[in-house]
């Protein structure tokens, strides 16, 4: 966000004294020179360079040498179909402050100031222009525009005309669409919470057993009804209601009657485990002598308190946020409270938390001492801050002196702890003592919301996550029908004829803030506020508003118990006001169902999800100090601590931006995360490349082992055939031959040199016989392949046998001459085969396969 400009550092062109054709002010408005803004800024802005525009943004207006005067920045105004966009003059760039969605005005108005000349001619000088612009975010916006022109009057026309559209479908959040944020359907949403507050987590809620009627289902002790399925028994609850399974629909009926608009009391929370539950409804309509009674009704709450382990009954405590005599009040109108004496073992107690009118006044109050003493005040005056006074301090209000007294004087933190003390004492009943509690107020849509809904964030840590507070906000603001188009001054529906839908724009109805005049002369013409034109402004109060306020109080008490931060609630406000999103336009979950805005407009809960995606746990809007166990169950603070305190990051992000900004601690530990992020992001990646690089050597390994197996193998082979190599040498050479042994594509090729007195052959197994006649030196190369012959026969026996030199014609051997004999007859090669082929010797030629097959006697290698 811009930080605004130190009031010391304003442009001598604009307050040149010396220049007697200048204006000069002599009250609290600093004159402007228009005609020495340099250099002159055209009319129009280009449209080239629009890329801060959201999808389906249009610009409607704009005017150009506007001054926004609580910074004194200059720049161009432009009024979007969704925005009022403020430029700054020389990089373009949006000014946070200035920009301001249309649906977060509260009220616009145009007033003129007349300064006073030190020259004669005082009618003769031009009034200021200004526009100012009153959010419902704490802002008070002034902007001036250049005098004897018409651009204010531009501006404002078009601000009225984006402000209130005459059609609900003109509204941005139906003219951008879904886009990609689309909605999923809010009824099954509800209906995922009942079954997970019911125990039936292994039920899925869809479309088809709405439409079907099928999702009323129960425990032993509740039952989702669909009796209000079509919105007949009460219009602003939702769909599904959960309620005691001891009674019936008809009963339901029967008991709806006898509360304000039919809001019948019905299960907003229930433990699991006790039976205990926090229920909700309108006020009784009791009358004024407070005597009218309904059995029903006093069956159906007496229901809401099942019996104890023990066999005793619960106790029940009918809890009215009202003071007690506004309730008095209210029975002159039909309504009013419980008697103790009708509801069995039940006590009334009375939490006095004022109506949303004192909650309005309160908070414009609070508005306006934030744009006094703020640093970006829309007076354009120095404040208290501005003057060296003490700094905000994180919310240690003991800083500001005097400044105190008139912070009290507003009375909302004081609203803020009442509502925060009532929703502690329904969780203390309902944790403690296993009671069951019902709430209501007047309508039950207003405080009853609030109490409900702090003290199921009090009691269930679900809701204290992003997916539960999303359930939370969904059950217990939207389905049971706040209205937030009265109460937050969104459009509303209403009305018939051709146009479809007209819709009003609410308001506050107190004056326009005293900030301008804060001046000790001049004159301050000013027209009515043109930002409501409503019919019902007395409704607007920001009660919603006031919610989250105490939910950022308990995160400041409880900074371990919930997931989001502050940033988180901040974005999420935004939202909401912004009307950007269909979430929480119109009033009730049936006029959001009627005009079909969950299809037709973008989510908002996509949306936030969306932003912690895109930058994953280290996105602001996750608590650096979050821990689910430890506050895993419910959280019942003390008295003590809920004093609340400013909250800085909403209240003073626009009066003080350097005091809005997370304390130091906070800033420091998100430092601390996203180091540790980034730590463990190179942690994975380097344990990633470590496990490939195990992968790789473990894949080395086993192949190495391999290679040592087969090596290993080929070894012990070489040796074996070394060793029959040998063998088969020395049986040859003992017959007198010499032996040339020599390898060459797996074959041993063995060469014999023959006796020359012994007749040598040549014979081949797979060939023909080839002969010479050689008788000095004839040489046979044979060459025997193993394998068995035709029969089964070992052909290397056989042919050994056949070819043995030492065997006469009929068979018998030679003892005498076989060099395998021993002298007493004995064969040194018994398992060994001979060759016999005519009288000649040649070469013998075999494989190893052959060789492995012979079958060598170790008795051959021993000594005679």
């Amino acid at each position: 966000m811009d930080m605004p400009m130190n009031r010391a550092t304003r442009t001598t062109s604009l307050r040149d004294a010396s220049d007697s054709s200048k204006l000069e002010g002599t009250g609290s408005w600093d004159a402007i020179e228009w005609t020495k803004i340099e250099p002159p800024i055209s009319r129009f802005v280009s449209h080239a360079n629009l890329d801060f525009l959201l999808e389906s943004e249009l610009v409607a207006a704009e005017g150009n040498g506007v001054v926004l005067v609580n910074t004194d920045d200059a720049g161009t105004l432009m009024v979007t179909n969704f925005r009022l966009i403020f430029l700054s003059e020389g990089t373009r760039k949006v000014i946070a402050l200035g920009t301001i969605p249309l649906a977060t005005i509260e009220k616009f108005i145009k007033p003129a100031v007349k300064v006073q000349s030190n020259t004669r001619h005082v009618d003769k000088t031009p009034a200021q222009r200004l526009l100012q612009v009153i959010g419902k975010d704490m802002r008070i916006l002034v902007f001036s525009f250049r005098p004897r022109t018409k651009q204010r009057h531009v501006v404002y026309d078009a601000l009225l005309r984006c402000t209130k559209p005459t059609r609900l479908w003109d509204l941005y959040a139906f003219a951008s669409g879904p886009s990609r944020f689309k909605n999923t359907t809010p009824l099954v949403r509800l209906l995922d919470e009942y079954f997970r507050l019911l125990c039936l987590g292994s039920y899925r809620a869809s479309i088809n057993i709405i439409e079907n009627g099928s999702f009323t289902l129960s425990n032993d002790l509740w039952r989702i009804s669909s009796v209000n399925s079509d919105y007949t028994m009460c219009q602003s609850y939702p769909f599904a209601l959960v309620v005691p399974k001891i009674i019936s629909d008809d009963e339901v009926l029967q008991a709806s009657s006898f509360r304000a608009r039919c809001r019948l009391p019905v299960v907003s929370w229930c433990n699991p485990l006790t039976g205990a539950v926090v229920a909700r409804s309108s006020q009784p309509l009791v009358g004024l002598m407070m005597n009218m009674r309904s059995n029903m009704d006093e069956k159906l709450v007496g229901a809401l308190c099942s019996k104890l382990d023990n066999g005793s009954r619960r106790k029940l405590y009918i809890v009215d946020a009202r003071p007690r005599k506004n309730a008095l009040a209210n029975g002159a109108m039909g309504g009013g409270s419980e008697s103790s004496s009708n509801y069995f073992q039940s006590e009334i107690v009375f939490l006095g938390i004022d109506n949303i009118h004192a909650m309005r006044e309160s908070f414009v109050r609070l508005r306006e001492y934030m744009d006094t003493h703020g640093r970006t005040s829309s007076d354009g005056m120095s404040s208290f801050l501005r003057q060296g006074g003490s700094t905000w301090g994180g919310g240690n209000l003991s800083s500001m002196s005097a400044s105190v007294s008139t912070l009290g004087d507003s009375g909302w933190l004081l609203h803020v702890q009442n509502v925060l003390a009532g929703a502690a004492w329904i969780a203390a009943r309902v944790a403690m003592e296993n009671a069951s509690v019902l709430v209501h107020c007047s309508d039950g849509w207003d405080r009853t919301s609030q109490l409900v809904s702090l003290a199921n964030l009090l009691l269930d840590p679900y809701y204290r996550t992003f997916t539960g507070f999303q359930a939370l906000v969904d059950k217990d603001w939207l389905a049971f029908g706040h209205p937030f188009s009265d109460r937050v001054g969104m459009p509303s529906v209403s009305g018939t004829g051709n146009v479809p839908f007209e819709l009003s724009r609410q308001s506050s109805t107190s004056n326009f803030p005293p900030s301008p005049m804060r001046q000790s002369s001049g004159t301050f013409v000013s027209q009515p506020p043109a930002s409501s034109h409503s019919h019902n402004s007395n409704n607007y109060s920001p009660i919603f508003l006031q919610w989250v306020d105490c939910v950022s109080q308990l995160l400041r008490i409880y900074p371990f118990a919930f997931e989001f931060s502050a940033a988180f609630l901040v974005d999420f406000v935004d939202c909401m006001l912004s009307c950007r999103f269909g979430n929480f336009l119109c009033n009730s979950e049936k006029e959001r169902q009627q005009f079909n805005v969950f299809e037709a407009c973008g989510c908002l809960w996509v949306y936030l999800a969306d932003l912690r995606t895109s930058s994953g746990g280290s996105h602001v809007h996750y608590n650096p100090f979050y821990d689910p166990l430890k506050h895993s169950g419910p959280l019942l603070p003390p008295a003590a601590a809920l004093a609340p305190t400013l909250w800085p990051q909403f209240h003073l992000r626009w009066a003080c931006p350097e005091e809005a900004q997370a304390g130091e601690i906070e800033a420091q530990c998100r430092k601390i995360v996203m180091k540790y992020a980034e730590m463990q992001k190179a942690k994975e990646m380097a344990e990633r490349k470590a496990k490939e690089v195990t992968n790789s050597m473990e894949s080395l390994n086993a192949e190495l082992r391999r290679e040592k197996q087969l090596n290993s193998s080929a070894m012990n082979m070489a040796k074996s055939m070394s060793k029959e190599n040998m063998a088969i040498k020395r049986a040859i050479q003992s017959m007198g031959c010499k032996v040339h042994v020599s390898g060459s594509s797996g074959e041993c090729i063995v060469d014999i040199e023959s006796n020359p007195d012994i007749l040598c052959c040549s014979s081949r197994k797979e060939s023909n016989s080839n002969v010479r006649d050689d008788k000095k030196d004839m040489s046979v190369s044979v060459v025997i392949t193993a394998g068995d012959d035709d029969d089964g026969n070992n052909a290397i026996g056989r042919v050994c046998e056949t070819l043995c030199p030492f065997r006469f014609g009929d068979g018998r051997v030679c003892e005498t001459l076989c060099p395998f004999r021993f002298g007493d007859g004995g064969c040194r090669w018994p398992n060994g085969g001979c060759a016999q082929l005519g009288s000649q010797y040649v070469g013998l030629k075999a494989n190893f396969d052959a060789f492995d097959k012979l079958s060598i006697d170790d008795s051959y290698f021993k000594s005679e």
